[in-house]
């Protein structure tokens, strides 16, 4: 016991110093923890007795992930993710894997092999997409929502491939009563749902609501309940894995009020043990057949990078979007996903697959997550350099997205997002006596202003097109309340060079980007940490505190009613 609490801890060590190293090189931690399992297991640092208990400790790595995957799933708000995300998810997914299919059957692999990469290659990186569009502030605009909504697909129909595989016994194929295990799975699956559904909707809410009084009783029973479904589902009654049990777990708490609270406690727990389980898969890397692999490994990595988001770009172009909107779209969807490399894990489990499949999948994860991180974060940059290219991928006559028309307009106020600080700008300003113009990514932002028949554009002030549409050259004021340093920079660029005359008001979050800001031509930057506190100390200040009553009642008023 002790060498295995030695090792674990070199382990957390090693993981931590390469996640502070690929966090300074803008990389998911994933693949920190991947390369710490390489080093590891290529000097051979693993005993017999740690590898056993650290392969048990990433099986519960993975179930509690899935356990927070079906937490996290509404399964109410699912007719919500639009049809756009389900046409563009399944045809994504379908063509996505036929290809990967008939690529993997040419660079030699056998048929089951064949299956699992192009399973493996099909879906995407939920976990890796939503930081980096969070960290864009572009989660809440329309390209960032349908590929959040075609990540769901691909995380729904990855569980029931999940599902399907838990049903193997280890073998090395498929069981000749194919069509026999199929119902048997579909029989159990069904009982098993009616059971969750039961305990979801009567028991579970009353259980958490006295449970949850309590924040440690809360995590201990979220414990018992994900540990004991799991047990329930892998046991010999009902053959599915620990895994799946998780999920099924996470899913039945979905609906109750407690599921943020437990999602809260439960996500340190979860990150400890998903580091052990990448550390595991990276240990699995057998490198003497990586000569053997090399070809095939860069070939499908080329694929995931370049072909699949092409063929979202264009599913999403023959559906009337706009080309910037289907570019940034396909994307996001340039990596496999943290799935992926659980398929290939179970697969080799039970005997499917052999090691050097794994170590090529692994492998295209690597570079598949490296490079599309950079690709997303310099989306910008990218696009603005393959835009007169990209023409094939927009109708002529666009009607998807309807950017808006605001009719010609002379020395007016152009307002870059409307949402919070956005908003209370466009109050005081009092569009009803100014000619206001507001520009919002956002489709639902846009659509509530424009029932209130205030002027707006739907787009990204970045797109030359919205420039345009906006009429930056007549303008006389502009304010950006988006707090992305690039969109800001590219903005005061386009102004210098088409209104010189014109004032423009930007966000910062720090005094370092204060700094670049007013050195690239901005009038004005506002620290809204900084403004704030100015506001407050004005109001204290004055020693009026009766006013404050007043800035209550008109804040209620205007923005909290």
């Amino acid at each position: 016991m002790g060498n295995i609490f030695f090792e674990i801890t070199v382990i957390i060590c090693v993981a931590a110093l390469f996640a502070l190293l690929f966090r300074f090189l803008k990389q998911p931690a994933i693949l920190a923890y991947i390369l710490t399992g390489i080093l590891i297991g290529h000097f051979g640092f693993f005993s017999s007795e740690a590898q056993n208990a650290l392969h048990s400790l990433a099986e519960l790595g993975i179930t509690l992930l899935l356990f927070m995957l079906g937490l996290e799933i509404k399964l109410k708000e699912l007719p919500t993710i639009g049809k756009v995300a389900a046409i563009v998810g399944i045809s994504q997914i379908t063509i996505t894997s036929l290809f990967a299919y008939w690529l993997s059957i040419l660079l030699g692999f056998s048929i089951l092999p064949a299956i699992y990469i192009s399973i493996a290659l099909t879906f995407s990186s939920t976990i890796i997409v939503v930081k980096l569009l969070s960290d864009k502030k572009d989660l809440h605009s329309l390209y960032g929502k349908i590929a959040v909504g075609v990540l769901l697909i691909q995380d729904l129909f990855a569980i029931c491939i999940l599902i399907f595989l838990s049903s193997f016994t280890t073998n090395s194929g498929i069981s000749p009563n194919f069509l026999f295990t199929i119902l048997l799975l579909i029989y159990k699956g069904l009982i098993l749902f009616v059971i969750i559904a039961y305990l979801s909707r009567y028991i579970l809410p009353r259980v958490l609501d006295f449970t949850a009084k309590s924040s440690e009783t809360l995590f201990l029973f979220s414990l018992a309940w994900v540990f004991g479904i799991a047990a329930f589902v892998s046991s010999s009654y009902m053959g599915f894995s620990i895994e799946i049990g998780g999920f099924i777990a996470g899913l039945a708490l979905s609906t109750t009020t407690e599921n943020f609270q437990i999602a809260a406690r439960m996500k340190t727990l979860r990150d400890f043990f998903i580091v052990l389980f990448f550390v595991v898969l990276g240990s699995q890397m057998n490198f003497t057949t990586l000569q053997s692999i090399i070809f095939p490994t860069l070939i499908l990595s080329l694929f995931v990078l370049i072909i699949k988001p092409l063929i979202v770009m264009m599913g999403m172009g023959l559906m009337g979007y706009r080309k910037r909107t289907s570019f940034f779209t396909g994307l996001t969807m340039s990596q496999i996903s943290e799935f992926s490399l659980i398929v290939v894990f179970m697969g080799e489990k039970i005997g499917h697959i052999n090691g050097s499949i794994v170590s090529l999948v692994t492998i295209v994860g690597i570079i598949t997550f490296t490079f599309s991180s950079y690709m997303i974060q310099a989306s910008n940059m990218i696009y603005r350099s393959l835009q007169k290219y990209l023409y094939f991928l927009e109708k002529a006559h666009v009607h998807a997205e309807t950017i808006g028309d605001i009719g010609e307009l002379n020395d007016h106020i152009v307002l870059i997002g409307a949402h919070s600080m956005g908003e209370s700008i466009l109050y005081s300003l009092d569009h009803k006596k100014n000619d206001i113009v507001v520009v919002d990514f956002d489709p639902e932002v846009v659509n509530k202003l424009r029932e209130k028949n205030i002027k707006s554009l739907f787009g990204d002030i970045a797109d030359i097109d919205i420039q345009e549409k906006a009429q930056l050259q007549n303008a006389r004021l502009v304010i950006s309340t988006i707090s992305d340093l690039e969109d800001n920079i590219i903005l005061i660029k386009s102004l210098t060079r088409l209104n010189r005359r014109a004032k423009i008001v930007v966000i910062a979050w720090d005094q370092r980007e204060a700094k670049q800001l007013y050195k690239k031509g901005a009038d004005y930057v506002v620290i809204p940490y900084i403004a704030g506190g100015k506001h407050l100390a004005k109001i204290l200040k004055e020693n009026d505190l009766e006013k404050l009553e007043g800035l209550k009642q008109n804040d209620f008023f205007t923005f909290l009613g």
